[in-house]
């Protein structure tokens, strides 16, 4: 992913730049709206990470500017808890999202999977939703069907598997569709500012409460609220969202007022929710009135019938998107794509299809071009043979693995395959062993 960092502060800069180039993103850097609309400009990039607070520059001037010069250019904002406030007011005026700090590498990691590149994924998000797999041809059908009521939808599932693109498939085909899709991701703040950033506060409701402030809820307006994670929202929280779930009203912290809701509610969760009641840390009331329609995305390793075809569509989103002649994978690499059981689910094949596309150097996607997790985990248990419906790259980098395992020397593995130290050398780069 490209992306663009705009912060005054050097230090933090370099910060945020460390962490994402860690997680293989690629990274430029602007100190401010001049350096930040060239930069913009030169090469649009997937997601901006804005600070709000940019020396004598006001952040939200340099979104406006940002938006303005780029339609659709998805922005998150960047934070001090004490402005949260204007934080919400950015999102009214276009960005995506915001992420308080301080924040950690994993909220970071959390924040641009759920962002990066969203405003260019509609075809990718579309690919998702088409099934061979009569199981998830069946769950599609009940999701086409409850979308056209007011019913709230609990959609269940591992993380990855695309349950917010099911959110958005389920609000496009609603009666509310022209309405905001507004997004709360549960696990990430505390309960205090969670609150606040849900139903919104009164000025001087606490500290560095500078305004009056409309949360989420009021932001989804005539549309849909999309309660990612539901599962893991602080359990003093919950009495509140089983109020506004229940009774469709609110207050703002800090306000006696009750406010009534015009939303649709649909929650997402990869939690045993069941277990959770048992437990003690979630509401059974909650997950009743949460549970009138459940739908559960099944991982991708069941559906194994779409792959291919979810292949082929991410690859030709992301040539799309990079303008590199990629035209396909060699013979090995797709083997490899299919043999995999795809932990991570459809958000993992999209980061590894995407990380080929830009590391490759040929037209043809190769094994060295795929991480090495991919190679190390294939199912070597799965027994390739000889006359197994597989590719002869496949058979090959089989058969060259097992010859190494057993030949402490690369010489003497290289006698035993019959071919010179080079050549084999050059295979093992090839194959990534």
């Amino acid at each position: 992913m490209y992306i663009l960092v705009i912060d005054d502060e050097v230090s933090l800069r370099r910060t945020i730049r460390t962490a994402l180039e860690s997680m293989g993103h690629r990274v430029v850097e602007a100190g401010s709206l001049a350096e930040a609309l060239q930069k913009s400009g030169a090469e649009k990039p997937d997601l901006v990470l804005l600070d709000l607070r940019l020396g004598r520059e006001s952040g939200l001037e340099v979104l406006a500017a940002l938006l303005k010069a780029s339609p659709g250019l998805g922005v998150v904002i960047i934070t001090a808890y004490a402005s949260v406030d204007t934080a919400v007011e950015a999102m009214r005026r276009g960005a995506l999202d915001y992420l308080p700090k301080p924040f950690t590498p994993k909220q970071l990691a959390e924040l641009i999977d759920r962002w990066c590149g969203r405003a260019h994924d509609g075809d990718a998000d579309a690919a998702v939703l088409e099934s061979v797999e009569p199981a998830m041809q069946r769950i599609l059908q009940t999701v086409f069907t409850v979308a056209a009521t007011e019913a709230t939808v609990l959609l269940r599932g591992e993380s990855g598997t695309g349950k917010g693109m099911v959110a958005r498939a389920i609000h496009a085909r609603s009666r509310r569709a022209v309405g905001p899709f507004v997004t709360i991701h549960c696990p990430s703040l505390s309960a205090e500012l969670l609150e606040s950033e849900l139903f919104g506060h009164l000025k001087g409701a606490f500290t560095g409460a500078v305004r009056t402030t409309e949360g989420r809820v009021a932001l989804a307006d005539g549309g849909t609220l999309f309660l990612d994670e539901v599962g893991d929202l602080p359990l003093p929280l919950q009495p509140k969202l089983l109020r506004l779930v229940q009774d469709r009203t609110y207050e703002r912290v800090g306000e006696a007022k009750e406010y009534t809701a015009n939303v649709r509610i649909i929650a997402a969760t990869n939690r045993d929710l069941e277990a959770d009641v048992a437990a003690g840390k979630f509401r059974e009331d909650l997950l009743y009135r949460l549970n009138v329609i459940e739908v559960t995305v099944p991982p991708l390793r069941d559906r194994r019938g779409d792959l291919p075809q979810l292949i082929d569509h991410l690859l030709h989103h992301f040539v799309s998107r990079s303008h590199k002649p990629v035209s396909g994978f060699t013979p090995a690499a797709r083997e490899i794509l299919l043999r995999h059981r795809w932990p991570g689910n459809v958000r993992e094949l999209r980061n590894v299809i995407e990380r080929g596309v830009l590391l490759c150097g040929d037209t043809e996607i190769d094994v060295t071009d795929l991480p090495p997790s991919l190679t190390t985990t294939l199912p070597h248990a799965n027994k390739l043979a000889v006359g197994e419906p597989v590719s002869v790259d496949a058979l090959e980098m089989e058969h060259i693995r097992r010859v190494l395992a057993s030949n402490p020397k690369l010489e003497d593995a290289a006698r035993t395959l019959g071919m010179d130290t080079s050549t084999l050398y050059r295979k093992r780069k090839k194959y990534n062993l």
